[in-house]
């Protein structure tokens, strides 16, 4: 049987915690800042977790990854 490829986007975007957990950056924080307020930009720069409906489709995508 073959290798499954990973996919190139997700490779980028989601990382996997020691328990297993799948985390990822907020959306929004690359440009167009001037316009955000500086509370909203400091909640954009930390990490959150994938959410427990979408970690098996995220997962699927980095096979590899842990």
């Amino acid at each position: 049987m073959p290798k499954m490829k990973s996919h190139s986007g997700s490779k980028k975007r989601f990382r996997l915690t020691a328990t297993g957990k799948v985390k990822r950056s907020h959306e929004g924080h690359s440009h167009i800042l001037s316009k955000k307020d500086t509370k909203r930009k400091r909640r954009l720069r930390s990490s959150t977790l994938v959410s427990t409906t979408q970690e098996k489709t995220v997962k699927n995508l980095i096979p590899y990854k842990g």
